[in-house]
């Protein structure tokens, strides 16, 4: 007999079926609001983490520019994978030191973009605090790093991945792969 969407066995995902991107980015903003200061800056990781950034800066309507980052350069297995072939910049308009820093992204899974982009972050400056803020934790963690918000949390398969897209019409969707 087939697995009804959404079902899960042992813990783990079994079906492609993952709740709608642009609902979970709503709940999330609902979490994040009131942790949330009028200085507080957001960063997005590209890219992924730039669209839900995006979202969720219009959602908080924050005062502060949305900062980007871009970790192909701070990646701990840049030598083994090399660059990705679409390296962006990144845009930090702000001055980083003492300031509170909500840290996004879209799929936390071993933690190492995370670790990258918290290096990157100091190479820059010195924040006071930096919070994590992710779509979806899929579990699978290397490092020491859990999100401090996070829309969805589910286990799935280390031979599976999650993938945040964008349309055309700038809907995003959350896949199963």
């Amino acid at each position: 007999m087939p697995s009804p969407p959404n079902s899960y066995c042992k813990g783990f995902l079994m079906h492609a079926s993952l709740p709608d991107a642009n609902t979970l980015i709503v709940q999330l903003a609902d979490v994040i609001a009131p942790a949330l200061t009028p200085d507080t800056l957001i960063v997005g990781i590209h890219t992924g983490g730039v669209w839900v950034a995006e979202r969720l800066h219009a959602l908080l309507q924050c005062s502060q520019p949305l900062g980007t980052l871009d970790i192909s350069f701070y990646r701990d297995d840049f030598s083994r994978i090399g660059l990705h072939p679409q390296v962006k910049p990144s845009n930090l308009p702000f001055d980083l030191e003492d300031r509170a820093i909500l840290l996004v992204d879209d799929v936390l899974h071993s933690g190492r973009t995370v670790r990258a982009a918290m290096n990157e972050l100091f190479d820059y400056d010195r924040p006071a605090s930096i919070r994590l803020a992710v779509l979806v934790d899929r579990g699978g963690h290397e490092l020491p790093i859990r999100p401090d918000f996070a829309a969805l949390s589910i286990t799935v398969p280390d031979h599976r991945n999650i993938n945040l897209s964008r349309l055309d019409d700038g809907h995003l969707t959350l896949t199963l792969a």
